[in-house]
């Protein structure tokens, strides 16, 4: 099949975008990405309507029935659509696009999309607000990632008939006007208005977009504030993560500095308030300072991902492909099952049991939260948990503005496209997060004369924690310097020309919430290697509302060790690989060891608290070596050490 050709850039007066998306199904995910989409495939994604049927199945009102008829039908389209057409899957094509039928079908004649009739309560459904703006923004990213696999005439029409239904009548009834949740989301409303406005050049859509953004929440006020990450409790976490790309999304209207420097503040407030060194923040569900013992729930995980890639294409700026490989590559393995079959509503940092048990969240679910199973917690993360690694694997790579290919975030992949006009495939070769050499072969399928070469331009990013970078060409080194964190190599290319990318990564130290040490090297944060035992809960009466059970994990590993701040230096921690497996996010199976000096510390016996030490300095135990694992592999942990500072100095101080 010849690859669709729907890339669509910025057109005026829309600044930006010198990336763009790729056809969906241009990209197609290789090595262990491979394997995890087929465990996404085999598990719930793949099965959610089988899993979860009071929901997912026929009674859905997105499938017109009078069952559920909100936000979680179409999130769980908007992750099985993508992986689907990157599986070449027909049977989930053929799932996904049932919904898809069901979305153009419903629009009436005045351009209103989705369900519209609001039925009773009933125990475990949503079945009133059907007009409510929020659940329709999920619907959009679908019909467009649809048109993206399909080149779907429909779509742009029945997406035009909807906003031109949103510009006659969001003046009487706001995004805020059933709930408030399309308040706080409404970029990802924006971002598919002025998607649609490249595509077809519509004026009235640029009018749409202002009004949608001056509907939205001032995000942009909200990051250069910073009260918001100050006050506890302030806004739900998911909100956050969803709302994080709204400068961005607008900035390509505006052509305001101040949207982007909005950003930037975002993440440095961040990294002394709520952060965790994943990425993410603390937020079960309410924004909580970043104590490791506080949750991250998953669907934060993932709307950040899908913000960082959205920002990333916007801005090319590659400091987005770093945030994004830290959520990517530590937080999104960890929260769900090998096998794809049962999720954590919250992780935590420090994790040292998996129990229904009480922990310090804002917002408990009787204690289901962090078990693996599948409606404990609360179902949204149920629903919206399949986007993450999907598009995750679309965005890997990016064509160009001048007219080149761009490949901004690392994972084995494949990537068959045209540039200028001609046929191009580039398979993409690494072991890549856990080694740190990245090699590209490219072909020309139609180009059988051997002497045939083709010259475009090739952008690499150079990881912001690289210290040392090597380029091959072919075998022979190439002389390069990066250009804001960019390298571009121009060809003539040919077949089986290879670049190879070398990065050097070192051991470094990460002081997060009280003064507490994180050990990362490259993208991947390192956590402590414990010892699991997985054993299933049933659930009893009123624990029933969560489902049939969960999985419950513990460990006699022990866990209560420091590290010493003032004598630990990187070259003390010994880095030990071994071979990297089909899929390496497993303890059993970590490709990559890092063996780090500590003390035990006794007296620490609550990890619901990060522990401190007496001025005389008599309370550690003796020296260790600790083995520690990439956070991702690790389902029991402790990634958030207490330092311990000899001699003891009342005077140290180091910002958060």
């Amino acid at each position: 099949m010849e690859p669709l050709q729907a890339q669509v850039f910025n057109r005026a007066p829309l600044t930006g975008g010198d990336y763009a998306e790729l056809p969906l199904g241009a990209v197609r995910a290789a090595g262990w990405l491979q394997e995890q989409l087929q465990r996404q495939a085999d598990g719930l994604t793949g099965h959610l309507d089988e899993v979860y049927p009071q929901v997912m199945g026929e009674g859905n009102a997105w499938l017109g029935g009078d069952g559920d008829a909100w936000e979680r039908g179409p999130y769980w389209i908007d992750g099985l659509l993508p992986l689907a057409y990157l599986l070449k899957d027909e049977a989930l094509i053929k799932k996904a696009n049932r919904w898809v039928e069901a979305i153009l079908s419903s629009q009436s004649e005045d351009g209103y999309l989705g369900p519209a009739t609001d039925h009773p309560f009933v125990y475990g459904l949503q079945r009133g607000q059907t007009h409510d703006w929020w659940p329709k923004m999920v619907a959009l990213k679908i019909l467009k990632q649809y048109y993206l696999a399909t080149e779907d005439p429909r779509v742009p029409d029945c997406l035009l008939r909807y906003f031109r239904y949103q510009w006659q009548t969001l003046a009487e009834k706001p995004l805020d006007h059933w709930t408030d949740w399309g308040r706080w989301r409404g970029a990802d409303n924006l971002d598919v208005v002025y998607w649609l406005y490249n595509l077809t050049g519509e004026p009235f859509l640029l009018e749409l977009g202002k009004l949608i953004h001056s509907q939205t929440v001032d995000w942009t006020a909200l990051f250069q504030e910073g009260a918001v990450f100050s006050e506890q409790g302030s806004i739900h976490c998911v909100n956050l993560g969803q709302g994080f790309k709204a400068p961005a999304v607008w900035w390509q209207y505006s052509q305001d500095e101040k949207d982007l420097e909005a950003l930037q503040e975002a993440v440095r407030t961040i990294r002394h308030t709520v952060g965790f060194p994943t990425g993410l923040w603390a937020g079960d569900e309410k924004l909580h300072w970043g104590d490791p013992s506080r949750g991250s729930e998953l669907c934060t995980a993932v709307e950040m991902m899908y913000s960082l890639e959205t920002m990333l294409r916007i801005t090319g700026n590659p400091f987005w492909a770093d945030y994004l490989e830290r959520v990517a590559y530590n937080a999104l393995p960890t929260q769900v099952n090998d096998s794809y079959t049962a999720k954590q509503y919250y992780q935590q940092v420090n994790q040292v049991s998996v129990t229904k048990d009480w922990r310090p969240f804002s917002t408990p679910h009787d204690d289901t939260d962090v078990l693996y199973g599948t409606l404990n917690g609360y179902p949204c993360c149920l629903s919206n948990m399949h986007q993450g690694w999907p598009k995750f694997t679309r965005n890997l790579w990016y064509a160009t503005r001048d007219g080149g290919l761009a490949a901004l975030i690392y994972a084995p992949c494949r990537v068959e496209t045209r540039v200028g006009g001609i046929p191009v495939c580039i398979e993409e070769q690494t072991q890549y997060p856990f080694r740190e050499e990245v090699s590209f072969r490219l072909s020309f399928p139609k180009e059988r004369k051997k002497r045939f070469t083709a010259s475009f331009p090739l952008r690499f990013r150079v990881p912001e924690w690289c210290l040392g970078l090597t380029v091959l060409v072919d075998g022979q080194a190439v002389e390069i310097r990066p250009e804001k964190g960019i390298v571009c190599l121009e060809g003539p290319w040919k077949n089986g020309s290879v670049i190879t990318l070398r990065f050097e990564a070192q051991v470094r130290l990460e002081a997060w919430y009280d003064q507490a040490l994180s050990v990362v090297r490259g993208p991947l944060v390192y956590a402590l290697n414990m010892e699991e035992k997985w054993e299933w809960k049933s659930f009893e009466g009123r624990d029933r509302y969560y489902g049939e059970g969960a999985w419950e994990v513990t460990s006699d590993t022990p866990w209560n060790y420091c590290l010493m701040r003032d004598s630990l230096k990187p070259e003390d921690c010994l880095v030990e690989e071994s071979a990297v497996t089909s899929y390496p996010w497993t303890r059993a199976e970590a490709p990559l060891h890092l063996r780090v000096p500590a003390r035990e510390l006794p007296h620490w016996t609550v990890p619901e608290a990060i522990s401190y030490w007496t001025e005389e300095g008599n309370d550690t135990g003796r020296e260790v070596v600790l083995d520690l694992i990439p956070y991702g592999c690790t389902t029991l942990r402790i990634a958030a050490f207490p330092s311990r500072i000899i001699p003891w100095d009342l005077s140290y101080r180091e910002p958060y």
